[in-house]
């Protein structure tokens, strides 16, 4: 993906595209994939950097929800797991099996949990990751090592997904430019334009870099912005209706030793009615989440510190070393897009809801990670009906995601890349300096910050230190000792001066204190 190509094009453009989509989150980047992967023109429009909010933000994982089926959401539980194989399927070097173990301190767990995930395996069917099991206290204490061993009557085993979410945003991104589709991160929508009618028909926006004011129309304009959806929804309409119940949650980062082996931990009830994982992530120890309402959703939202609080206590209850804050290497937050009136948002239904406004904008917003790619084609279909384009069907279902590959796991620390892999490797053997660890505390090398200019369109050491890599989410001290080094190395692909290395550093320092406790 090369950035100036994308910007020309847009210049360029003179008709109405088929399609605009506002956002460059999930939900954004599948619709893209799914429409021009049926020969439709497809304009993406990003405010931010792709996956900005909440897509780089998720737990990492890629699971049908035994919460929602505890719940009786039959449904969503059974989307969720088809739609979790066929993302296996189709990028393999991105999503993985991980063994997720309940422990079981009471007497009634075993037939509790055992028979729910039996349940969960069948609803899974032929896209199941493995069969659960009842585990004995020896078999637990060998997949979870320090976990507390007092009153352990045991574990149950099962099997779900892990995936690097803003890695995999940028594949489908990838995968949309080479289906056609054109897009553009760092460009706000400030308004949308509409016909004689009164239906929108197009957007005014902005390319932050270069400050230029543009104009874009379409044959319909998709809002998928997720939690910001109610303020393009209000560039519609002022008096529309809110639509979005914004939630929190966050996650704390420890190093490897509090969960050492290559289980994860679930801790089916928390006393705010969720479910806690603890599961191991690129080497680190990942735990969240909370589920905590807000009233207005932030680019960087913050951690309250009653929610850090909650999960160290609720882990010190199940890791035999109790974490506390001065082992936070780490702390993120996302917001949770959640169609609802508000209240108990743990409850809120995280099916997704389309909708179209009587100015024609269609909004689509609720769902999860997982079901990305069932929401696309939803929308697809409805987006091309109001538009009264030619009825083409959804290919997704087998599209290999970019990067596909069997085996990426050989490339071990480039795994993530895939099939790109090789070439970066080549990078590093062309250019020794760039085969350089960039921090001995994080697995990655300044080979991946040039790649991540030329072929990934990151435009700030924030693109690049969270979302093209993921230091800022590891170990956000030591990401802030990396930064010089990456701001040379991109100031040196983008032909930027030491002013611009200056702002950059400023800019990522500022937004690296919210991923420490104070």
């Amino acid at each position: 993906m090369d950035r100036s190509e994308m910007w020309g094009r847009v210049l360029a453009r003179s008709t109405p595209w088929d399609m605009l989509i506002i956002g460059g989150g999930a939900t954004g980047a599948g619709i893209a994939v799914d429409a021009a992967s049926r020969g439709y023109e497809v304009l993406l429009l990003e405010q931010s950097d792709f996956g900005k909010g909440t897509s780089s933000r998720s737990t990492k994982l890629v699971h049908g929800g035994v919460r929602y089926l505890e719940q009786g959401n039959i449904p969503l539980v059974m989307e969720a797991l088809r739609e979790r194989g066929i993302l296996r399927q189709n990028a393999p070097h991105l999503v993985g099996n991980l063994a997720f173990v309940v422990p079981r301190y009471d007497w009634w767990e075993a037939p509790f949990y055992g028979i729910g995930l039996k349940v969960y395996d069948l609803l899974a069917g032929k896209y199941g990751f493995g069969p659960s099991q009842l585990l004995s206290p020896q078999e637990t204490l060998a997949r979870l090592p320090t976990i507390k061993q007092e009153g352990l009557r045991g574990g149950v085993i099962y099997y779900d997904g892990q995936f690097d979410d803003s890695r995999l945003l940028i594949h489908l991104l990838a995968t949309a430019a080479e289906q056609g589709a054109t897009l553009l991160n760092y460009a706000q929508v400030t308004q949308l334009t509409k016909d004689s009618a009164g239906f929108v028909n197009g957007v005014q926006a902005q390319e932050l870099e270069s400050g230029c004011t543009f104009q874009a129309s379409a044959k319909v304009v998709i809002n998928a912005t997720g939690a910001f959806s109610d303020a393009v929804r209000k560039l519609a309409d002022p008096a529309a209706q809110a639509m979005i119940a914004p939630s929190q949650g966050i996650h704390l980062v420890f190093d490897r030793s509090f969960l050492p082996g290559s289980s994860a931990i679930m801790v089916p009830h928390t006393s705010d009615g969720r479910v806690m994982f603890a599961i191991p992530w690129h080497g680190h120890t990942v735990v969240g989440t909370t589920d905590t309402p807000i009233l207005q959703p932030e680019l960087e939202p913050t951690p309250l510190p009653e929610e850090v609080d909650f999960i160290l206590e609720t882990a010190g209850r199940y890791l035999h070393k109790v974490p506390t804050r001065q082992d936070v290497l780490s702390v993120f937050v996302g917001i949770r897009p959640l169609v609802g009136n508000g209240g108990n948002t743990a409850a809120i239904s995280r099916d997704h809801t389309i909708r179209v406004e009587a100015s024609h904008l269609l909004s689509i917003a609720g769902g999860k990670w997982t079901t990305y790619r069932r929401m696309a084609e939803d929308c697809v279909n409805q987006a091309a009906e109001l538009a009264a384009l030619p009825q083409r069907p959804a290919i997704t279902q087998e599209l290999p995601i970019h990067g596909f590959h069997a085996d990426a796991a050989q490339f071990q620390e480039l795994s993530v890349y895939g099939s790109d892999a090789p070439a970066i490797r080549d990078l590093m053997r062309s250019h020794p300096p760039l085969s350089q660890r960039l921090h001995p505390a994080l697995p990655y090398y300044a080979a991946q910050v040039v790649w991540a200019v030329k072929k990934e369109m990151a435009r700030t050491v924030e693109d690049v230190l969270a979302r093209r890599t993921r230091a800022l989410f590891l170990d956000a001290r030591a990401a802030v000792e990396i930064a010089p080094q990456v701001a040379a190395l991109m100031a040196r692909e983008l032909q930027y001066d030491e002013a611009w290395q200056a702002r950059q550093l400023a800019h990522f320092r500022a937004v690296a204190r919210g991923y420490l406790l104070p």
